[in-house]
């Protein structure tokens, strides 16, 4: 690591609503950081949160007055437009965005800043850690799920160990006049915006860059019913994004809506066809054993209770991303 006395100053930008769970753990772990805290501050977008978000994050400044805190209010309430506008607040050279329910590992941003300094990439950001969203027996599966290939395919931020250069980050760390030389985040953008941003980053020349010594803890949602929310606006929304850039499909995104198709399509064709029927109970049967196998070699090597609904959890994945896929699909075919 380089000289702390030459590192510039950097803003942690945040959007934020209803996070009173999470927030002072963001905050406790950006108190920490082996980044020198004069050169660091922190700013939070917050979407008009109607819980106990505000004061505690009150709480945090009146007990840790060494780092800067700042809220900003984010009046259109989406996740881009908070982004956009904790950055537009910042006074930082650097940008690193994080969301709060998140926390950053001790060397999080001194490692980021490094890199970005070192001239490895535009964007460099690191591996998610995913931790449960509650402590009951379904948000630990719901947890294992999402660190799972079977449940998220070959994302390299959440299943991969070495440093490579990839098509997406989470979070990310960026130069703030690079940020907004590129537009910022689509506000069009419900969800994807960061994949979006990354897409057209690497269009005008830049480069993305993963490296596993940058960690944060994610905390998973909590039950199923918010697991399915999550992952069908994912779905709805990556579709928008592909009207823009085709090139930027994945097969472990494009999977999903096939297999959720193809139950759909064999299902209709069963009332009249006997072999469609065939097909589509063996379908089934192959989804089912791979969840099932997957299941019993996660109870052998973790030994927890959670591992026996891990399947459920990644099915509420996989149907979410697929439905909200071809929901957004079939609606943008018939408008168009």
């Amino acid at each position: 690591m380089r000289d702390q006395n030459n590192y510039p100053l950097t803003s942690v930008i945040v959007p934020c609503y209803n996070e009173e769970r999470t927030i002072q753990l963001l905050l406790k772990a950006l108190s920490h950081q082996t980044y020198p805290i004069d050169k660091l501050e922190v700013v939070i977008s917050d979407a008009l949160s109607t819980d106990s978000t505000r004061e505690k994050i009150k709480d945090f400044k009146a007990e840790n007055p060494n780092l800067a805190v700042r809220v900003v209010e984010n009046t259109a309430r989406t996740i881009p437009a908070g982004v956009n506008s904790a950055a537009s607040a910042a006074r930082g050279e650097i940008l690193v965005r994080l969301d709060a329910h998140s926390e950053p590992n001790p060397e999080y941003i001194e490692t980021s800043v490094t890199l970005l300094l070192e001239g490895k990439a535009d964007n460099v950001g690191g591996v998610w850690q995913i931790h449960p969203g509650a402590d009951t027996c379904i948000a630990k599966a719901i947890a294992l799920a999402a660190a799972h290939p079977l449940g998220v395919g070959d994302a390299k931020y959440r299943v991969s160990s070495r440093a490579q250069y990839v098509d997406t980050v989470p979070f990310g760390a960026f130069y703030r006049e690079k940020f907004f030389a590129i537009g910022a985040f689509d506000e069009t953008l419900l969800a994807n915006e960061d994949y979006e941003f990354n897409a057209r980053l690497q269009q005008h020349g830049g480069k993305v860059y993963m490296d596993p010594r940058i960690i944060s803890r994610y905390h998973a949602r909590p039950n199923l019913r918010k697991l399915a929310v999550q992952y069908w606006r994912y779905g709805f929304w990556k579709v928008k994004m592909l009207q823009r850039f085709p090139d930027t499909l994945r097969l472990r995104q494009a999977i999903p809506p096939l297999f959720v198709g193809s139950l759909v399509f064999f299902a209709v064709f069963g009332i009249v066809f006997p072999f469609a029927r065939i097909i589509l109970l063996g379908e089934i049967f192959l989804y089912l054993c791979a969840l099932i196998t997957a299941g019993l070699i996660c109870l052998l090597q973790k030994r927890k209770k959670a591992c026996l609904l891990m399947p459920a959890a990644i099915i509420v994945m996989h149907f979410s991303w697929g439905s909200g896929f071809l929901y957004s699909l079939i609606r943008s075919l018939f408008k168009g």
